[in-house]
Parts: C-alpha cells; structure tokens; sequence
C-alpha cells in the first residue's frame, strides 16, 4: 500500500476518534465521563483538530499521488468515499448537538449520495466523471463550514451562517452542473 492510499485509510481511521471526542462530552457518556472528564471542556478544540488533520491529509494523498504517479484504483475509490464519511459524521454529530439544521445535512448528504449513483452508472459503462470546480469549492466550504461549527465560536457565528448558506448554495448549484453535464450517463450510459 502507497502513501497516498495511507493517508486515505488514516483518514477513515480518525472518524472514529472525532466522533467519540464529539459526541462523548456532549452526551456525557458515563464512560467517556470517568476516563476523558477532565478535557470534557476542550472537546470542540480537540474535535476541531482530529478533524483539520484528517481533512490535511486528503489534501496531501492527492497531491502526492498525482506527482509521484502513485495513482491506484484503490486510491479513486476510497479518496472521495473516505470524505464523504469524514463529511457525513461531522454533520450526523453537528445535527445530534443542535449545531445545524437537519434538513441542510439531507440536502448535503442526498447531493452525495446522487453523485456516487451517477458515478457508478457511469463506472459500469467504463465512463468515468471526475471532479469539477464546482465540487470541489463546495467540498471546500463544507470543509470549512464544518470547522467553523465545530469551534462554536459565538463571536463567529455570523460568518458560520454565511459559510454555511454558501456551502448549501455550491451543493445545489453542483449538484445541477453534474446532472447536466452528465445527463447522457443516465439515459444512454454515455458522456
């Protein structure tokens, strides 16, 4: 297994911590409680920072594997799967502590699941759709949208709106771009 492809299951790996520490002050679970009581107070802090080195290391996989010719099937399958869990668990847990209206993570999380069904039509006919500019600036503000809820920063709560609404707004305006650009994958399995 290469680097890229590390850092990718590293990735995946800090989910599990990130909603622990997330969830686990929150809730005060009674185990949590009894061995992490004492950082209950930084959790969002902590939160914040499993989730900046797991969204870091999607940076560098790609990188990395674009100059090194590291490029791997396995690599172009969990790459975008291992963000879109990073992404869903963030929001699943910000809905859980009231961070973020529900029906905004059912338009983020249904925009994805859509996206992965037209990828898949399209991988079966040997197709394959790569990321457009418009994916990735909304990845971009999710990402940061994620952050900023996660810090729960009262004097910041303005800005979190904003990025908030744009990260909604690049959803949906991506969401279309794919569907029109790759509206033949759906009825005649062709780009």
């Amino acid at each position: 297994m290469n680097l890229p492809n590390k850092l990718t299951v590293f990735r995946v790996i800090l989910i599990v911590p990130f909603v622990l520490v997330m969830l686990g002050s929150y809730a005060e679970w009674a185990w949590y409680m009894a061995l992490f009581g004492g950082i209950a107070g930084y959790a969002d802090y902590i939160a914040l920072a499993i989730f900046i080195i797991a969204s870091l290391t999607d940076l560098l996989d790609g990188r990395i594997a674009r100059k090194y010719n590291l490029v791997t099937n396995f690599g172009k399958f969990m790459d975008p799967l291992a963000d879109k869990l990073l992404v869903c668990a963030a929001l699943i847990c910000l809905v859980e502590m009231d961070r973020i209206p529900a029906w905004i993570v059912i338009i983020i999380m249904s925009r994805e699941f859509i996206i992965s069904g037209f990828r898949l039509v399209a991988a079966d006919n040997r197709v394959v759709i790569a990321a457009n500019y418009w994916g990735k600036f909304k990845t971009t503000f999710q990402m940061v949208m994620v952050c900023l809820m996660i810090a729960n920063i009262d004097a910041l709560a303005v800005l979190t709106q904003l990025v908030m609404w744009i990260a909604v707004l690049l959803t949906v305006i991506s969401l279309i771009d794919y569907m029109v650009k790759n509206k033949n994958v759906l009825f005649d399995g062709k780009i």
